[in-house]
């Protein structure tokens, strides 16, 4: 149950009779900053006095009885400040909440706000030239929890990853595969400058080698370059493949750069841009700063993406007739929208944000708005070892591979580490710290209260317990009237809102801070309850009170295990 949206909905079918300018959106139910006030507090009375020029108080207790007289589960409201109404709610209400939450079905979505809606979440998308590194761990993590926190608010989600396989990238792949191959032959050639350095492509090279041990002759022909291309980017997507599996990320769309080519797509996207009388043939100014890759000193084909917020008219189709990057992705997302994607995200990281604009107004422009592009940004990140930055792996050349941080830090210590910030926030991760199992390490101590609250549930049974078979109607959860009951009941209830705000945003950092502060609340509680009988989870000589605390204790595990679920996290049940 999402409470806050309950008394909202509440609120406005009671009120809306009485003020029919009264505005859904407008209206908001928080927690109040005081707790001494209530339980819950509405602007609605501001929101109506604004409508109706008056001042809010001189409307403010009115509403606060309409309100009271019509809601059987408000025990008392109150007006405070410019005229917030503050409500306390009555204690059978947190009980109801309490049955509610326990009867949820955990592998169904907790919001459905999303209604069914397809959404095309393309995240990733390495160029296949090497392992991946830090940076792309980021993006992976961002990308896989957004798709787990979408599919948890009712969205039909879809994993897409764009294989950047046809650019001058791979023709550098190709030649590196094959100088390293001449080195496995014992051949006198020099890797040049160009080229790319990490040693994973001698391992490449081997493979290469061991498949073509029989007939050499095929790496002589013609078809040389075409052979060494495939074979690298094959065995580089696998890489990657393996890379993600291991960080727990999936993908259910691999769609190639080259086929879209092959196929027509970017030759077709082209056409649908010339039936909108979008392009144009002309000359781009010279850009200031660094050289952009799809400048020239002469005429080219020119999309005209500044009708549609882009900085600067792109090009598409250079002199020589060959297509810009530009006109890839032109057509990659005419593809996602023509196979029904109206709504599409894409995570790039901090070197592509100049991206940006020009995709989203070729999102605009191609689908004539109907369809919209959310980008998001991935900052860098720094990786430390006791406060000095890692810089340099000699596997890969000149960067760390996400390979060598997970087989040190594990997959859930690194994941919660990216989390722990917004995607356009840079990030500094000391692999020391991350290491240590202490409250300073926030995905220990959260995993650590899943581990306490199964560690209750296990010392329940032994005094006769058995939160499996514990029927919630059967329990007195009035029981569960301290402050401190009531301050975790009502942190638990927070977690709906915190997943409609992540949704909202597509940020989901929000989630980590939200459950290392119930992990903080529930070991504090334990702690706690080690000094005053009253607060023990357990209390030998009061069974109803015991089964009211279990509840409560399989009430937090439900939250911190469904909220470890979308961040991609293990919740443990002993350590």
């Amino acid at each position: 149950m999402n409470i806050f949206k309950y008394f909202k909905d509440r609120i406005y079918n009671i009120l809306l009779p009485s003020y029919k300018t009264l505005c859904y959106e407008d209206v908001k139910v928080e927690y109040p900053k005081n707790k001494e006030h209530g339980d819950l507090s509405t602007n609605v009375a501001m929101v109506i006095a604004k409508k109706l020029g008056v001042p809010p108080m001189d409307i403010a207790n009115e509403l606060a009885h309409l309100i009271k007289h019509d809601e059987h589960l408000i025990e008392d409201i109150s007006v405070a400040g410019a005229g917030f109404l503050n409500i306390k709610l009555k204690g059978v209400f947190w009980s109801l909440f309490l049955k509610d939450l326990l009867e949820f079905d955990t592998n169904a979505p907790m919001l459905d706000i999303g209604q069914n809606e397809r959404v095309n979440i393309e995240f990733v998308s390495a160029n296949p030239t090497g392992p991946l590194h830090i940076g792309h761990a980021k993006g992976a993590v961002f990308g896989d929890v957004i798709a787990n926190l979408l599919s948890k608010c009712g969205y039909d989600v879809t994993r897409e990853f764009y294989i950047n396989d046809a650019g001058n990238q791979i023709l550098t792949l190709a030649k590196s595969l094959d100088i390293r191959y001449q080195q496995l032959l014992g051949n006198d050639v020099i890797l040049s400058d160009d080229c790319y350095p990490g040693e994973y492509l001698i391992d490449v090279a081997q493979r290469l080698h061991a498949k073509f041990a029989k007939s050499q002759d095929m790496l002589e022909t013609t078809q040389k370059e075409e052979i060494l291309k495939t074979f690298a980017t094959d065995e580089m997507l696998q890489t990657i493949k393996q890379d993600l599996e291991e960080l727990g990320v999936y993908h259910d769309v691999f769609t190639s750069e080259k086929k879209l080519i092959e196929e027509g797509k970017v030759a077709h996207a082209i056409e649908v841009l010339k039936m909108k009388n979008l392009l144009y043939t002309g000359m781009l100014e010279k850009p200031k700063g660094e050289m952009a890759d799809d400048w020239e000193q002469k005429e080219q084909l020119i999309f005209k993406s500044k009708e549609f917020g882009d900085d600067n008219d792109r090009a598409v189709v250079k002199s020589d007739g060959s297509y810009t990057y530009f006109a890839s992705d032109i057509a990659y997302h005419l593809d996602k929208f023509e196979r029904g994607y109206n709504n599409m995200i894409l995570l790039l990281g901090a070197d592509h944000i100049g991206y940006k604009k020009r995709l989203t107004s070729a999102v605009t422009a191609l689908s004539d708005g109907k369809a919209q592009l959310n980008v998001k940004v991935c900052q860098l990140v720094k990786l430390l070892r006791n406060g000095v930055q890692v810089k340099m792996s000699k596997r890969s050349g000149n960067f760390i591979t996400m390979k060598e941080v997970l087989d040190e830090i594990g997959k859930d210590a690194l994941r919660f580490a990216i989390l722990t910030k917004s995607s356009d926030t840079m990030l500094d991760i000391d692999m020391e710290k991350i290491k240590q199992q202490t409250k300073e390490n926030p995905v220990f101590y959260v995993q650590y209260a899943s581990t306490r609250a199964n560690s209750i549930l296990r010392k329940a049974r032994e005094i006769g317990v058995n939160a499996e078979s514990l029927n919630v109607d059967d329990v007195d959860l009035s029981l569960l009237n301290t402050e401190y009951d009531l301050n975790i009941i009502k942190l638990l209830a927070l977690f709906p809102k915190i997943l409609e705000s992540c949704a909202s945003s597509l940020d989901p950092h929000k989630i980590t801070y939200y459950l290392y502060d119930l992990a903080c609340t529930f070991h504090q509680i334990w702690s706690k309850g080690t000094k005053e009988e009253d607060i023990k989870f357990i209390v030998k000589e009061n069974i109803k009170l015991t089964q009211a605390r279990i509840i409560l204790t399989k009430a937090v595990l439900v939250i911190i295990e469904y909220g470890l679920d979308i961040l991609g996290i293990k919740a443990v049940k002993s350590m």
